[in-house]
């Protein structure tokens, strides 16, 4: 009877929105003390609002029972305020959904997974339903369409039906942009291609180089180029002008031909071909490796692969940085709702109709997780407001979606996410090696954001309990892109925290050491990174006779859509 019931639940719910909100529902009904005290509370809190409301309507002075979160920007309008009327309807929202979202995230006799699962979809419709996402709800919108005589309306309209037809609500234009023109445009070439990812080498911006050359290893969720967006955004021409050499993976989008493609032919044909070519063409005999996402999490995995491969002296790499990265997936952040037995065999189904796993829908996924900030600012201001997307080239790449073949996915998720096997020594089995991060003795360098809502900074602070080696961790402002695309500038825009880690450290005990730094922290990565990678040399050709250059950077693979 548990098997039929959980099997109807996975047909009607497979990513399990209402079951939690109904569980909570349950629980709170079969603890009638503890759903009693939480009326009492909401019943104080309405009486106040009743008499903030009287105060108000009578054109008197009252403080506000109740503000929106510091991170909610929907009643920044001074009329949300201002107006008695509109000021009601705000707070009585307010008091509604804060109360709801405290019920749920204290629901007795819950776990703490299904109370955050239950809290999640229940402030997904809370989100959905606010008064700023509807024209006659929203006095701002209101106030647009009389001052412009309608025309607002008629843009929004316009707005709505052009993201009708792009199957999205379009976060900027994409007509000012255009990779390999304005977006991109490092010097280099394609020096290497097979089916799973092409090779850029770029050109050096300096007569001399250190010997040994940087490899960086990019998420295959998204295209490379967000290291590589402008010339003062990139990543990697500031590492050119610091005289590095510099070498980056741009990953074949998938379609159902690659169906079967593994994690094993990610690492073994993509992470270490690229270290190949690299050391050939460089003829250094080690390499300095970058991973940005999960493109770190396969590098940590390369790691522990190539220290028993080819053994600790032997491993071709010397040092290694991870950005933004996991490897403990215990508490994963917001997309752990995503991720339970029923939810993952949904997914996995849907890959397996089509053969990979549509980068819109993994781009719907994230965009979800912070539904106010990345899906209804964007419809308010389109369709409400009649404005147009802005031309913005971080959220150009970031809806410039890749696909993900079905078996190296559905071994992802069911592997990492879902079971959390690569902390486990010997759990994991790639390229016919078992993997275990205590054998990787590698100096690392690792980078994580504050306000990180992919790779929650706490969560990936993990990975430096399990390997050992040097360890220098840096904690920056921002999140998972801005805290990582972070070049240097004056007056700074943002901080960092910086400090040794050690094995056994917490990260209480880590950030209890860790200085707060002014400004960006690559010169801080350049200032570890630099005394490593060897003297200086020579630059060197982009290309060779063994190595010729097939393509002028960025390269085919990064135009597939």
């Amino acid at each position: 009877m548990h098997t039929l019931g959980t099997g109807v639940t996975s047909t009607l719910d497979p990513l399990g929105m209402a079951a939690p909100i109904v569980h909570a529902q349950v629980a709170w009904m079969l603890h009638p003390q503890e759903l009693g005290e939480r009326m009492a509370q909401l019943s104080s809190d309405l009486l106040q609002l009743h008499w903030h409301t009287l105060h108000r309507l009578l054109g008197l002075e009252h403080e506000e029972p109740i503000q929106p979160n510091a991170d909610d920007a929907r009643f920044t309008d001074p009329v949300w305020a201002e107006s008695p009327s509109w000021d009601m309807v705000k707070d009585w929202y307010l008091v509604f959904t804060h109360r709801a979202q405290d019920m749920l995230y204290d629901t007795p006799g819950l776990s703490s997974a299904e109370r955050r699962r239950a809290a999640f979809w229940w402030r997904k419709w809370l989100n959905a339903v606010a008064p700023t996402n509807f024209l006659w709800t929203n006095p701002v919108a209101l106030r647009k369409a009389v001052e412009t005589h309608g025309e607002s309306l008629v843009c929004g309209w316009r707005n709505f039906i052009e993201d009708l037809q792009a199957g999205n609500v379009r976060m900027s234009d994409p007509a000012p942009f255009q990779v390999g023109k304005n977006l991109a445009t490092t010097p280099g070439a394609v020096v290497f291609r097979n089916r799973l990812l092409e090779v850029i080498h770029y050109t050096t911006t300096q007569p001399r180089v250190h010997a040994e050359p940087v490899v960086i290893v990019t998420p295959w969720i998204n295209k490379f180029y967000v290291l590589e967006l402008t010339p003062k955004k990139s990543m990697v021409r500031y590492l050119l002008d610091q005289g590095l050499d510099v070498y980056i993976t741009s990953w074949k989008n998938p379609d159902a031909s690659m169906s079967e493609t593994r994690f094993d032919d990610y690492l073994t044909e993509g992470l270490d071909t690229i270290v190949r070519v690299a050391r050939e063409l460089s003829g250094a005999q080690r390499v300095h490796a970058v991973g940005y996402c999960i493109g770190g999490t396969a590098l940590s995995m390369y790691m522990a692969w190539a220290n028993r491969h080819y053994g600790p002296e032997a491993c071709p790499v010397a040092d290694w940085t991870l950005l933004t990265t996991l490897v403990d997936f215990h508490k994963p952040g917001d997309i752990e709702v995503f991720i339970d037995e029923a939810s993952v065999n949904y997914l996995c189904s849907q890959m397996a109709d089509k053969g990979y796993l549509d980068g819109k829908e993994m781009a719907a996924a994230f965009r979800l997780l912070r539904s106010n900030s990345l899906i209804w600012h964007y419809v308010v201001h389109g369709w409400l407001y009649g404005e147009a997307p802005p031309a913005f080239d971080v959220l150009y790449w970031n809806m410039d979606a890749t696909r993900m073949p079905r078996a190296m996915h559905e071994w992802y998720l069911k592997e990492l996410y879902l079971h959390n096997r690569l902390i486990q020594p010997g759990a994991l089995t790639v390229a016919g090696e078992p993997l275990d991060l205590s054998a990787i003795g590698q100096p690392v360098y690792a980078v994580a954001a504050v306000d990180d809502h992919i790779a929650p900074w706490e969560q990936t602070f993990k990975v430096l309990n399990h390997v050992v080696g040097d360890k220098r961790y840096v904690l920056s402002s921002s999140g998972h892109i801005l805290g990582i695309v972070n070049p240097p500038v004056h007056p700074p825009k943002r901080k960092y925290w910086a400090d040794t880690a050690h094995r056994s450290d917490t990260t209480a005990q880590w950030k209890s050491r860790a200085a707060e730094h002014a400004g960006s922290w690559w010169p801080d990565w350049m200032d570890w990174l630099k005394p490593r990678a060897g003297e200086l040399v020579a630059a060197r050709p982009v290309a060779s006779v063994d190595f010729p250059a097939l393509a002028p950077a960025p390269g085919s693979y990064v135009l597939e859509s």
